[in-house]
């Protein structure tokens, strides 16, 4: 009997930690808590806002003698600077120590800053491997908010990788598959530009709105990748005219567990095409937010159904495809550009090659 070839056990991603843009907090949040504490990127790190509202993300120990400055040991924030328990030390949202108890601000006292961005009142911060300052940037343009609901945010927390969470966008059959929608089509071929890749798909499915009758969702999606730690969804329902806006932001942990925010945001429904699932019935100002709770509640579920795939799966560098899984290694390809600090970043052999060159074959 011929000899059976053997897969790998477990092939490993390039790098636990891709370079990007990845979520830290929401603006709601940090003016709430005043110091946003975790664990991010492998990093201890504090967040935190000053009274004109600039963000500070930085790593969470005092240079000055090495205490942890989050809110649990005493962190806190006067005045818009953070303000270390041990010894008082003050820094600004430069992370420049700025004032100490007993003597002048020693200069050479500065925190490990990270590079931060807002959008849509949710704050990011750049991980550069080897400490690269950003390479590129998340979109400059403000998502109008006019007539949209507030922000519903859920993370879950499992082990699993960004790249593996975000291959989802492009891995149209699992939706029919896991989540069972139907008639899943892609709308013209994913496209790359640099460190933006965007897949656009249309899909049917079946969902119970305001618990009165099972209605037939016609559905329209643009994704928009930008790094592994941002997709950006533009949902447009036709059933119903309803429009949504969905985050997905994949954050590791420790190396081995992400945090997987999904934030959801609906669109004002002034005069949907059908009234009880369009919540008609209800007043203008509450069909938004009540419509965004329901399709959270969607979403929650079709993640849930992800998980137990996405954190017990073993990874393979060269997956045996059917014509069904369409652009994959495309997207692969497009990844490898996140783990600049690989061999083959200088033309050399290795995983990142392997990936690119899977695409080819």
């Amino acid at each position: 009997m011929p000899a059976q070839r053997k897969e790998p056990a477990n092939d490993l991603l390039p790098s636990a930690f891709p370079e990007g843009w990845y979520f830290v907090a929401s603006r709601k949040e940090l003016e709430k808590v005043r110091i946003v504490r975790k664990t991010w990127m492998g990093t201890e790190i504090v967040a935190w806002s000053d009274e004109n509202g600039h963000v500070c993300v930085a790593e969470a120990y005092c240079p000055h003698l090495g205490s942890d400055m989050g809110p649990s040991v005493g962190g806190r924030v006067r005045d818009g600077r953070l303000v270390c328990p041990f010894h008082g030390f003050e820094y600004d949202t430069s992370g420049q120590c700025v004032a100490t108890p007993f003597a002048p601000a020693p200069k050479a006292a500065r925190l490990r800053v990270f590079d931060s961005h807002e959008l849509a009142g949710l704050v990011f911060a750049w991980w550069g491997i080897g400490g690269r300052l950003p390479q590129w940037h998340l979109p400059t343009e403000e998502p109008d908010q006019d007539g949209w609901s507030d922000l519903h945010i859920w993370t879950p927390r499992f082990a699993s990788h960004p790249q593996e969470t975000t291959e989802n966008s492009v891995d149209l059959s699992h939706l029919r598959y896991v989540h069972g929608y139907d008639s899943v089509s892609r709308v013209g071929p994913m496209s790359v530009d640099g460190h933006v890749l965007v897949s656009d798909f249309d899909f049917t499915t079946t969902r119970n709105i305001a618990r009165i009758a099972s209605t037939r969702l016609r559905v329209s999606a643009r994704t928009l990748v930008v790094g592994l730690g941002y997709s950006f969804v533009e949902v447009h329902e036709h059933t119903i005219g309803l429009d949504m806006r969905l985050w997905i932001l994949a954050t590791p942990v420790d190396g081995t567990l992400i945090d997987l925010s999904v934030v959801s945001q609906t669109g004002e429904i002034r005069n949907p095409s059908r009234w009880i699932a369009g919540l008609g019935f209800l007043p203008v100002r509450l069909r938004a937010p009540i419509m965004n709770k329901i399709m959270a509640s969607f979403e929650r579920r079709d993640v849930l159904q992800d998980v137990p795939i996405w954190s017990t799966k073993s990874y393979r560098s060269r997956p045996r495809l059917a014509r069904s899984d369409g652009e994959i290694m495309r997207y692969r390809a497009y990844c490898a550009q996140f783990y600049p600090d690989l061999p083959a970043a200088a033309g050399d052999t290795g995983t990142v090659v392997d990936l690119r060159s899977a695409a080819d074959g």
